[in-house]
């Protein structure tokens, strides 16, 4: 495939990274920039398996005696668009990893194509094996959608964005959408990743660095993170087509579409589709940038802020809105070094690459510095999407809750200049807690999930229409994501500040209270779930218990030591004191992982978060508990059930071992 590259735009906000294939001009821009803060850079790269399209194909017949539609699988070009000349080589909307073949079969349509959708199917008598199954983008993340309809025995998939999600104003003529409006055109497809890993495919759990270990075709096939049955993505206005060749019986009430669509009808047929998808698979280079402002007392401590770089099309909102904050915030560091300041911890500054693939650039240096970075990793603060539009969102591993609401406490809201960000957020109907990083959405994955290092993600806006399409760009971005670029200096804001309290603060400012309360909560929830299964929690609740009393514990012994230093001790041991009390509260969240990972998925060791198994971007307290949940209502035996209660004592020992660390007393 040819190698596609930016434009010269002023802003990185604005820049077009014309296809996922990595590319050198962009991470030459972020290490150039961050080398004219004065902050040390420099690209780590690695050789990763990336796909491609070669060809697509998409035909449509309503009924046997009807000539077949041939779909064009292309975004449009609206009129006056300044990147007219640019789009036109944008890469053919596909599905990363998605595997090849030719297949043909009537459609049924799946909704949201869930688990559960699924099960209302069987209900309705409804059987989509040997099936193409049709369904609609939202919910779930599309490489779940992909393989739940393998598991249902379906032979191929088709995406679609609904016209109901799309939310147009108006109706027929009447309806708006980019550039008149925020909404994606008719033609606008969202693309995407359907591989369920994370990092490059063929070297698991190691980098991807030089002469390395690689698995061979056939062993990656084995594994069961790829996609074992050919997709495509396509746009509302395809997918309104096939769902109106669609018969059968009619869809639930909440499957149906908008007021002026068809009436949604699950088949299968009359309609046959037939799906052709070549894809090719090369070792691809990719660049992380990394830049580090090196601690004055503590150069091996790092606070590490992250954001990735490559994006499917032009993607001003995801990712490089996230990127301007990150060089805004370096450029608001380099200033203060410039003064004389310097850190008392090093603050690593990571523009990650392939991302969009399946979080390989992060994973890959994770697993290259995995051993490194556990022990010496404070915390980790991503920004993927930093502005899709208003109000303040962040998710975060508990003990960095109440870090974020200070920090939100100290910004002004940048739609309302009256309040703080924080009085904002708590005060909107949409408010919703700090959310939890379980899910794989980002590249804070493999720092939370993998090695288990505290971490937070923030933005502003939920999901935005033209994600993952052709739309994303930067005239989106001034007309309806922020039009005066205020709530990208808002991000910035409290990114900086979070990074800079983590890295210049005498003591860690860690709440493991936040944690154990946490705990107890998805615990109670959790005995909701199993009151009726004979599953004793008893453990949990003991080691959650023990989890409150240590970090009852620490907290008083940070007053204790901050109270000597009030009245001028000159005891020589309190520097050692401040250090060995910050390393058991950055060494608590590791003993929430376990080597052996989850059952069935080794790569994700946290036992307390980490994604859903039937989705991705899913968030899960105690998966390894969930799993097993699911598993025994499915087989109901007596062995089944035992090993809930198994991975029950698993998460029990975990918390009691994270007890231990903050604790610091040997048993």
């Amino acid at each position: 495939m040819p190698q596609y590259h930016t434009t010269s735009t002023p802003s990185l906000a604005g820049h077009t990274l014309l296809a996922p294939k990595p590319t050198p001009e962009a991470a030459a821009y972020v290490l150039s920039t961050l080398t004219s803060y004065n902050i040390q850079s420099h690209i780590v790269s690695y050789g990763v398996s990336l796909t491609y399209p070669v060809s697509r194909s998409l035909t449509l017949k309503c009924s046997p005696q009807d000539t077949p539609t041939t779909f064009d699988l292309h975004q449009e070009i609206y009129s006056g668009d300044p990147y007219a000349d640019v789009a036109n080589e944008v890469l053919p909307t596909f599905h990363a990893f998605a595997k090849s073949g030719s297949i043909a079969g009537p459609v049924a349509y799946v909704n949201y194509g869930r688990v559960e959708d699924y099960a209302t199917l069987k209900e309705m008598g409804v059987n989509v094996s040997g099936m193409i199954v049709l369904a609609r983008y939202g919910k779930i993340y599309r490489g779940d959608i992909v393989e739940n309809a393998h598991d249902a025995g379906a032979v191929g998939v088709v995406v679609y964005t609904d016209r109901k999600d799309l939310r147009w104003r108006g109706r027929g003529g009447d309806a708006k959408w980019f550039p008149d409006d925020k909404w994606m055109p008719p033609s606008g497809v969202q693309v995407g990743s359907v591989y369920g890993g994370a990092g490059d495919p063929t070297t698991p759990g190691w980098p991807s660095t030089g002469a390395c270990e690689r698995l061979s075709d056939e062993e990656v096939e084995k594994r069961d993170d790829l996609p074992m049955i050919p997709s495509l993505p396509v746009s509302a206005a395809d997918g309104d087509a096939i769902i109106r060749s669609i018969g059968g019986k009619m869809a639930k009430d909440d499957w149906q579409g908008s007021v002026d669509a068809p009436v949604y009808r699950v088949g299968p047929g009359p309609g046959i589709v037939n799906l052709s998808y070549t894809g090719k698979q090369v070792i691809s280079t990719i660049q992380n940038v990394i830049g580090i402002i090196e601690g004055a007392e503590e150069p091996d401590r790092f606070v590490i802020l992250g954001n990735h770089r490559d994006a499917w099309t032009f993607g001003a909102v995801d990712p490089n809105s996230g990127t301007s904050a990150l060089l805004e915030v370096a450029q608001r560091l380099g200033k203060l070094q410039k003064r004389g300041w310097k850190p008392r911890r090093t603050i690593v500054f990571c523009n990650w690459d392939a991302e969009e693939y399946g979080l390989i650039g992060s994973t890959e240096w994770i697993e290259e510095n995995r051993e490194l970075l556990a022990s010496r990793a404070i915390a980790y603060l991503n920004v993927d999407v930093a502005v899709s539009g208003a109000g303040f969102e962040a998710s975060a591993t508990p003990q960095l809750d109440e870090l974020l609401k200070q920090a939100t406490q100290q910004v002004q809201d940048p739609d309302n200049s009256s309040q703080t960000i924080y009085d904002s957020w708590v005060g909107s109907s949409n408010y919703s807690m700090i959310g939890r990083l379980g899910g794989g959405g980002s590249d804070y994955a493999a720092f939370v999930q993998h090695v288990g290092v505290p971490a937070a993600d923030m933005s502003f806006g939920g999901g935005y229409p033209v994600y993952h399409s052709m739309y994303d760009d930067f005239i989106w971005m001034k007309k309806f994501g922020d039009p005066m670029f205020h709530r990208h200096v808002a991000v910035a804001s409290i990114w900086g500040l979070v990074a800079l309290q983590l890295a210049d603060e005498e003591f860690l400012p860690f709440n493991y209270l936040s944690y154990a309360n946490e705990l107890q909560k998805s615990a109670e929830d959790l005995e909701g779930v199993l009151s009726d299964e004979g599953i004793s929690l008893v453990p949990m609740f003991k080691s959650i218990e023990e989890l409150k009393q240590a970090a009852t514990k620490i907290n008083n012994q940070r007053k204790a030591i901050e109270e000597k230093k009030g009245w001028g001790s000159m005891w020589k041991n309190d520097p050692w004191k401040v250090r060995e009390l910050n390393d058991r509260l950055m060494m608590a969240e590791r003993a929430f992982t376990d080597r052996d990972g989850l059952s069935g998925r080794p790569w994700y060791k946290h036992l307390i978060y980490a994604p859903s198994k039937h989705n991705d971007y899913g968030s899960k307290s105690f998966p390894g508990i969930d799993d097993a949940i699911e598993k025994a209502k499915n087989l109901n035996t007596a062995e089944s059930w035992h090993f809930v209660q198994h991975e029950v004592w698993r998460v029990s020992r975990a918390v009691t071992h994270a007890s231990l660390v903050l604790s610091g007393e040997l048993t």
